[in-house]
């Protein structure tokens, strides 16, 4: 990491209290490294190396700061510093600052911004939480169909400057709607004369303002947008979303659903900031939850004591039988899981699903049946425990695999889509939810068929 490879240096330089060169420095880096090395030193550190840096390059690293270390700064700053910080930020990475905050710190930052920027945060953050409108940003280029390439590059170079991003030019109307967007190369190649509205094509992707942030995802994955404008109900063009945005967002779900799978609580922060009693309160509730199911396998198990009891050498091959079932299970909901996050499936495919999941468990069901049989036979060669009933009790084995394996993977495969039918979270059905269930299940096919082929023999 460059933090590693440069933290002697600077130390040596703020040692030595030699600012002029340590600035010098740091001007010829990147923002985001910046801020990993600042973010690599003490606290008082910090806040010296950040009050080196220019207002606008100080604004940039700021966005890469973590939320504890951005409130830490702007309260060590004080009020001038941290109002043209906060004046500099991009709106969208500012509203997302804001979102972590109390009310009244939020009320406390806003008084920290000019009027127009102040209006731009309120704006933003009147918007439902979670909604396209909250990562969208006022700064783009927007111009005229009437206009010229010409007039069009003089615009860009007047008012481009502080804008998020030059790769595409959006054509409004008079009344603000959206008309069409077009790439900056097709300004720098045609001729200056050429009229805007010779340049378009009315072929365009938009997001809307109320949508869920999820949905941007999706589009900009079948789209490979840097970024893409946001409009409200009637198509006035209100800001655009760039796609950093957009890929912090499928991170943080990403990082969500696979916390679901093992049965955790999504954590509101990253795991090194999760405290004890947060981190006690996302994992005990599931983990009671799954203690209680676990408790229906110990009852369905006193249910066939008196099998048991008879054929003792019957609970041998419990783990082997249920955690086949709950494997299978687990494979089939995680693949499913993260079919619907990626849109390849949807809850009209259900059936199709089931076909597959039926033929992949009865296959799979076989194989390890199979497998189970020749233990067994393995078993009689060596130790000669089940005499002339261990035919039997391998058919036992094999059938029950074949059962719990297929039961296992339809529930895998069909529970996340019925809990998305229902308007629940398909990441919900996690792993050890689906072996619990299974578990259950499996005991019940396991003696239910040992009941079957050795009643009159062992039973």
């Amino acid at each position: 990491m460059i933090s590693q490879l440069i933290k002697p240096e600077i130390l040596e330089l703020i040692n030595s209290r030699n600012f002029q060169d340590l600035k010098s420095v740091m001007l010829d880096w990147e923002p985001m490294d910046i801020a990993e090395i600042i973010l690599d030193m003490d606290e008082n550190e910090q806040l010296l190396l950040f009050r080196l840096l220019p207002t606008g390059l100080a604004a940039d690293v700021f966005e890469y700061f973590d939320y504890d270390t951005q409130v830490s700064l702007i309260h060590a700053m004080g009020g001038d510093k941290a109002s043209e910080i906060l004046n500099e930020m991009s709106p969208d990475d500012r509203t997302a600052l804001f979102e972590e905050m109390p009310s009244n710190v939020v009320k406390q930052m806003l008084a920290y911004l000019s009027p127009d920027e102040r209006k731009i945060a309120r704006d933003l953050l009147l918007y439902p939480e979670n909604s396209i409108g909250r990562l969208m940003t006022p700064d783009y280029i927007a111009i005229k169909k009437e206009w010229t390439v010409s007039q069009t590059l003089e615009h860009i170079r007047k008012y481009g400057q502080d804008k998020e991003t030059l790769n595409v030019i959006y054509v409004i109307d008079d009344k603000g709607h959206l008309i069409d967007d077009i790439k900056i190369r097709e300004f720098l190649l045609a001729e200056l004369e050429t009229p805007v509205i010779d340049l378009m094509d009315g072929n365009y992707v938009l997001l809307k303002v109320h949508d869920d942030q999820e949905s941007a995802i999706e589009v900009f994955k079948k789209y490979d947008r840097i970024a893409l404008p946001v409009t409200d109900n009637s198509g006035v063009l209100l800001g655009i979303v760039t796609v950093d945005d957009v890929l912090d967002i499928a991170e943080a779900e990403a990082t969500e659903d696979i916390q679901k799978i093992a049965a955790v609580e999504a954590l509101e922060e990253s795991y090194p900031e999760t405290g004890y009693l947060s981190m006690i309160k996302k994992r005990a509730g599931w983990l009671s939850v799954l203690f209680v199911g676990e408790m229906f396998t110990a009852s369905a198990m006193t249910y066939f004591e008196n099998e048991i009891s008879k054929a003792v050498f019957l609970a041998v091959f419990v783990p082997l039988i249920i955690s086949s079932g709950g494997n299978s299970g687990s494979q089939a909901s995680t693949l499913i899981i993260r079919a619907l996050a990626l849109g390849e499936i949807s809850i009209k495919n259900w059936f199709s699903v089931f076909r597959k999941e039926l033929l992949v468990g009865l296959t799979l069901g076989v194989i390890l049946a199979l497998l189970g049989f020749f233990r067994v036979y393995i078993w009689q060669s060596t130790t000669d425990s089940f005499a002339s009933t261990w035919v039997m009790i391998g058919l036992t084995v094999s059938f029950s695999l074949v059962g719990v394996v297929m039961w296992g993977t339809l529930m895998g495969s069909m529970l996340p889509l019925l809990l998305k039918r229902i308007g629940f979270d398909p990441a919900t059905s996690s792993a050890p939810f689906i072996a619990t269930l299974v578990d259950v299940t499996g005991i019940l096919i396991y003696f239910s068929l040992a009941v079957l082929f050795l009643h009159g023999t062992l039973l």
